[in-house]
């Protein structure tokens, strides 16, 4: 009985010492994972973040459009807090936040149409920032590095003047990699090394 006792014991004590620690440094890395400031007022971008992370981002920078660009997940369930499992569609909390929210998955081409079209989701992003009365906008994807690093750079080299190396640099400084971050990679070619700026097309 006595080891038994002491087995449950150690359970809880391990539980509390190791368990709970990782559990909460997941939780409140998802807070504000990865959120930066890319034009300040203007553009943001983060990985996925909790519900009281998009609260606590909405309120404190005054965001007005939040575009989810993750392929996978149209309409993320996000964490509704630490200790609790529920979870509350994106889409329907930037209801009740009163946020704008834009589902903008940056499909790639196939290799044949890559000469004559450019994705879609280039044109769908422009059309969001050319009007300043979606400012500021949260840009984000799952892990806020790759996704949301092509469409940043696509930002930074509309709006901003920015050449093409300039914004490949700060993409691959930013987590997307050294290894992927080159020609090879369809998301850096078809956004970032083959992007025009100026051009307008309907989507």
């Amino acid at each position: 009985m006595k080891a038994i006792l002491r087995g449950f014991f150690a359970l809880i004590i391990f539980t509390l010492v190791a368990v709970v620690p990782i559990v909460y440094f997941r939780y409140a890395y998802t807070f504000s994972k990865r959120l930066r400031e890319v034009v300040p007022g203007v553009l943001y971008r983060s990985g996925q973040l909790t519900a009281p992370g998009f609260i606590d981002a909405i309120k404190r920078l005054g965001i007005r459009t939040v575009i989810n660009a993750q392929d996978e997940f149209p309409n993320p369930q996000v964490a509704a807090g630490f200790f609790t499992w529920e979870t509350v569609p994106e889409e329907e909390l930037c209801r009740q936040l009163g946020v704008r929210y834009v589902h903008l998955p940056p499909r790639l081409l196939s290799p044949n149409e890559v000469e004559s079209r450019r994705p879609e989701a280039i044109d769908q992003f422009l059309a969001i920032m050319d009007d300043p009365a979606n400012y500021p906008v949260l840009l984000h994807c799952r892990a806020g590095l790759h996704r949301t690093g092509v469409l940043s750079a696509v930002f930074r080299m509309e709006y901003q003047g920015w050449p093409h190396k300039e914004a490949l640099d700060e993409l691959r400084a930013l987590g997307f990699g050294e290894l992927a971050c080159t020609s090879a990679n369809e998301y850096v070619t078809q956004y970032v090394l083959s992007y025009r700026p100026g051009e307008r097309r309907p989507y």
